[in-house]
């Protein structure tokens, strides 16, 4: 039903158009030049016919853009076609991942709130519920990610928010996110998931429950490491009433040029994920048969604890991050083992960042989780020997030489 307010066209697709159209066309039509790739408009604020109008505007009265904090052609278009690929309704785009979970908190909860949360999350995510948000009163506990009876347990009277990652960074750990929707929502609470490592090409977490949706743009959207990027997906009215009064007032705004690379990355998205996953597949079969490898985590391979899940999850994919343990006695002597097979590579990339093209390796347990300590690193599994490689388009034999270097050196020394 219409409300009179004037609204902003949008692009005219068939309703039942899939991912991969969606991830080329949705966003906003054409400007008067016709253009087939989207404008990007690099500009702080936006002309009003009149002051009537601009006073409109700003009050929300009439949608239409007015300064690029919180309102941009170029942001908008990558809102609304990440929404589309998520199946959410809204979509608000952040400077970062990071910037999107505090917006997201920031937005949602108060003083004396209280989180359930992965222990199993990235490194950054704890420290920023714990060490952050509790200053502000904002408690959150954090419990196993694979089992549902703690979410269950550490549910409170005032606990508003449960949030995962699935799979979790580093060790690819599958949550049940239908099961824990049910927890949430039976509690008054809502559920996050972070959907960074399956991107909506493989998983769309809304599909099983879930209400909100987290995402470093960073990764796979942008899929060449070229800008910081982030994103909320949920109920557009949620966004509107909750989320966007906070980034107004706050600023974790997108840039339209870091909103144009991520939106032209999705177009890309499906056939990365696919060939990328593809990869990460043979990489984990030939590294579990590997004699200088402990342990191999990877949700493709039917020894990954939460297999059948990811798969139900995950459209049968087990995604392009695969972590495997080196062996070695003590954890100085594995933390050595990692940094010799990670240091004998000449393809891989020894940075921290994922969802390149280009594949990236990093030992999680000193970089992307070295701030947390010690006690909460093996409370999340993240050992000395631990190496996270997130497989990119390299030639998979030229990925199976490049580890091999390094892991027979290990072998013939064990």
């Amino acid at each position: 039903m219409s409300t009179g307010k004037k609204m902003l066209p949008r692009v005219s697709l068939p309703a039942d158009a899939r991912l991969e159209t969606l991830a080329l066309r949705e966003g906003l039509p054409p400007s008067q030049w016709g253009e087939n790739s989207e404008a990007l408009y690099l500009t702080s604020s936006f002309v009003h016919p009149d002051a009537a109008t601009a006073a409109r505007r700003f009050a929300d009265e009439e949608e239409a853009f007015t300064y690029s904090r919180f309102t941009n052609p170029t942001v908008l278009m990558m809102e609304r076609r990440l929404a589309a690929l998520e199946g959410t309704s809204g979509c608000i785009a952040t400077a970062s991942g990071m910037s999107a979970i505090l917006l997201l908190v920031m937005g949602l909860l108060k003083a004396g709130d209280h989180v359930v949360c992965s222990q199993s999350v990235f490194g950054s995510t704890i420290k920023l519920l714990q060490d952050v948000m509790g200053r502000f009163g904002i408690e959150s506990t954090f419990v196993s990610q694979t089992d549902v009876a703690q979410w269950q347990a550490a549910m409170r009277p005032n606990t508003k928010l449960l949030f995962a990652e699935s799979p979790t960074n580093p060790l690819t750990e599958i949550c049940d996110i239908a099961a824990l929707a049910d927890i949430a929502h039976a509690g008054g609470a809502w559920l996050a998931v972070d959907n960074c490592f399956c991107s909506p090409a493989l998983q769309q977490p809304v599909k099983f429950g879930a209400d909100f949706i987290i995402h470093s743009g960073t990764k796979y959207l942008d899929g060449q490491g070229r800008v910081i990027a982030g994103a909320v997906c949920g109920p557009a009215e949620l966004i509107q009433a909750k989320l966007m009064p906070v980034q107004r007032s706050a600023g974790m705004t997108l840039s339209p040029f870091n909103a144009w690379i991520v939106l032209k990355g999705m177009e890309t998205l499906a056939v990365r994920m696919q060939a990328q996953s593809e990869r990460a597949l043979q990489l984990a079969e030939w590294l579990e048969a590997h004699p200088a490898v402990a342990r191999v985590h990877y949700p493709g391979l039917k020894s990954h604890p939460q297999h059948a899940l990811a798969m139900a999850q995950q459209g049968g994919s087990g995604a392009a991050v695969v972590s495997f343990d080196v062996i070695g006695e003590g954890a100085d002597a594995l933390r050595a083992n990692a940094f010799s097979v990670i240091d004998a590579t000449q393809v891989c990339s020894i940075t921290t960042n994922l969802g390149d093209t280009k594949t990236t390796i990093s030992h999680p347990a000193t970089t992307s989780h070295g701030r947390l300590s010690e006690a909460q690193r093996q409370a999340a599994g993240i050992q000395q020997g631990l190496i996270r490689v997130a497989v990119g388009l390299d030639h998979i034999d030229d990925l199976r030489a490049d580890l091999a270097r390094g892991l027979d050196a290990l072998k013939n020394r064990a």
